[in-house]
């Protein structure tokens, strides 16, 4: 089935638009994905290996994640929204998140603005490494709304990969900051815009991918018009979209909004933490001998995303007995990989998974 019509997966229609095109196409096998990808035979986004079903203790592990920080994520999701709200006065805000991290945190923001009575819209879009944002998406989006109150939301920094994106990708289009505006919950390497904080912890969107993002696939490079997805509607019996962001909503509204801090960025800390970043992974690229950083994954939830989607070779944890790392553990144990206790030497990061050199 490809339907080109405006959808929002399994979130409310008010909640996100996705614009992006479903499509179908054949699964690559995993072990074949990244040879490919290394090889540079095909790139990474020209591809999809079939998502897993998550296994009883993989749903277990979100639920108990989800009981812990739905607390946390309702407060930084508000105090999100409430600096969003004043930094744009009465200008609408424009919501753009990058498919697929971003999403979750986007609904979550454009259900919190909602809530304080300001007029936002929320995108999905999709941004890719080394070929950069979807241009015929963006400017979808400039049409409807302009420029000024575009704001794009992903979910948590790693190494920093799409701020560098962003920043190509728009160098060139009229009516952007030189510093793109990107909004993320966690921002441990320093380089966002705007924050709730620089903590590398157990974010429960995270470690899940399709049935917490709408039961929508990565995306897909296209050469014309939008670029693709993949419904996964195999999925559609694990999903947790909704049950994610009722969640964080119930706990919002028991807020008292009044006492919550705005996210305020340090710059002199920022750059602290992209030091210190860049510092972490020239040693393990050094100590492991990885000549391309992009199969350094740092980070809880992008250490994560690559043992259940990658080919991985170590894990590198802070301490085994982290409970914010026990999926992470656990799904390395599953696959018989080396697990490192890396102690001080992760830096800022609490886990990070190094991609195998497959050729």
């Amino acid at each position: 089935m490809v339907n080109n019509l405006p959808f929002s997966g399994s979130y409310q229609a008010g909640d996100v638009e996705f614009l992006l095109k479903p499509v179908e196409i054949d699964m690559t096998p995993v072990e074949q994905k990244e040879q490919l990808i290394q090889s540079g035979a095909r790139h990474y986004s020209e591809m999809l290996s079939q998502e897993p079903e998550p296994t009883r203790w993989h749903l277990e592990l979100f639920s108990r994640a989800l009981d812990e920080g739905a607390g946390r994520l309702a407060k930084e999701v508000t105090m999100l929204a409430q600096t969003l709200a004043h930094q744009f006065g009465d200008t609408p805000i424009v919501l753009t998140s990058l498919v697929r991290a971003g999403v979750p945190l986007g609904v979550m923001l454009q259900q919190a603005l909602r809530a304080m009575g300001r007029e936002s819209y929320h995108y999905g879009i999709s941004i890719i490494r080394d070929r950069g944002i979807d241009q015929a998406a963006l400017e979808i989006i400039e049409a409807r709304h302009g420029t000024k109150g575009i704001v794009f939301v992903d979910g948590w920094t790693g190494k920093g990969a799409i701020t560098g994106e962003l920043i190509r990708s728009l160098e060139h289009r009229p009516g952007y900051p030189a510093q793109p505006r990107l909004v993320v919950l966690a921002d441990p390497c320093g380089k966002a815009w705007l924050s709730a904080s620089d903590d590398d912890w157990l974010i429960p969107f995270g470690i899940m991918g399709a049935p917490v993002s709408g039961l929508i696939s990565r995306s897909l490079w296209s050469e014309e018009g939008l670029h693709g997805c993949v419904q996964c509607d195999h999925l559609a019996q694990y999903d947790c979209s909704q049950q994610l962001v009722n969640t964080v909503a119930e706990y919002a509204r028991s807020l008292d909004v009044s006492a919550l801090p705005a996210c305020l960025q340090d710059p002199q800390h920022q750059q602290q933490l992209v030091a210190q970043s860049e510092a972490v992974i020239a040693m393990l690229a050094a100590r492991y001998q990885v000549y391309s950083i992009n199969r350094i994954k740092p980070g809880i939830a992008e250490a994560t995303r690559a043992v259940l989607r990658r080919v991985p070779d170590q894990v590198l944890v802070r301490s085994v007995n982290d409970p914010d790392v026990a999926l992470l553990v656990y799904l390395a144990q599953q696959k018989g990989l080396t697990i490192t206790e890396a102690g001080a030497d992760l830096g800022q990061y609490r886990a990070v998974t190094i991609i195998k050199k497959v050729l």
